[in-house]
């Protein structure tokens, strides 16, 4: 098997984005293998899925930044449970791009860490934070000979509707330069408030600026979804209440996926994705 790469991301905060690549990460994990990557320095997705908070103590010098140094990530990666493996971060993810810069390093840093661990998963799941930086462009030029592909989270807010193009800009960009494999699966809705009236308003402009782009499921935000922090999955009494809505999103996302075709020439993409 070769790991399908899915990258979530877009510059807005309080989209989503950890909660969400947490959750599918364990939902894909219930029947395939699963590594997720904490591109995001806050460590929240870190926090989410290992329940450690002291991050910059419990990982130092343990994280993706190491790896990305290092060239190879298995020294780096924790079991979460049988399936699901994570690549932890913290707060020193910030130095990336002084140490890009000392170290000579592209952006195909991340895909040479993964090299060594891209057939040991069916999925890499990578949280990115709310930045067009390299913390952002890197894991959208990791190459997958299985294919890469970018979910734009979008909160219903005319902030993140604005940071949408930005967003498709720049996996665009890294398609061209970098990484050919790589498609957008879908622009997912996560509702800071499921009620509010403009919330229809902003689906039919996403739906008229870019046709058949949006995941039709809804992530509707949840007292139980956001106490998974605190509660876990393991146990939890009010767990498939929590999932609700994630459930179908991840059976429309591996709907998208699979229905992608990856890239005929792979000797070809491969070179186009290294040519750093």
């Amino acid at each position: 098997m070769t790991a399908k790469i899915v990258t979530f991301g877009i510059s807005k905060g309080g989209c989503s984005k950890s909660i969400s690549s947490g959750i599918t990460s364990y939902l894909l994990s219930k029947n395939e293998k699963v590594l997720t990557v904490d591109m995001d320095g806050q460590g929240n997705l870190t926090s989410f899925l290992t329940s450690e908070y002291d991050i910059c103590n419990v990982f130092e010098k343990k994280t993706v930044l190491e790896a990305i140094l290092d060239g190879d990530a298995r020294k780096y990666i924790i079991k979460i449970s049988e399936n699901l493996d994570l690549i932890p971060a913290n707060d020193f993810l910030a130095t990336l791009p002084r140490m890009m810069y000392e170290n000579g390093l592209g952006l195909d840093a991340l895909q040479k860490a993964l090299e060594p661990v891209m057939e040991d998963y069916d999925w890499i799941i990578i949280d990115t934070p709310p930045a067009l930086s390299e913390h952002t462009v890197m894991p959208l030029s990791t190459y997958s000979k299985a294919g890469s592909y970018a979910v734009v989270m979008f909160d219903g807010s005319m902030f993140a509707y604005y940071a949408i193009p930005k967003f498709l800009e720049i996996i665009e960009g890294a398609k061209e330069r970098f990484n050919p494999n790589l498609e957008t699966a879908g622009i997912l809705f996560s509702l800071i408030d499921a009620r509010a009236k403009e919330n229809e308003i902003m689906e039919e402009s996403v739906d008229e600026d870019y046709p058949g782009v949006r995941f039709k499921t809804i992530i509707k935000r949840k007292a139980a979804t956001r106490r998974l922090a605190i509660t876990g999955f393991d146990e939890n009494p009010e767990l498939k209440n929590a999932l609700e809505y994630y459930i179908p999103f991840v059976k429309e996302l591996k709907k998208r996926v699979k229905q992608e075709q990856p890239q005929k020439n792979d000797k070809k993409a491969e070179r186009h994705a290294n040519i750093l």
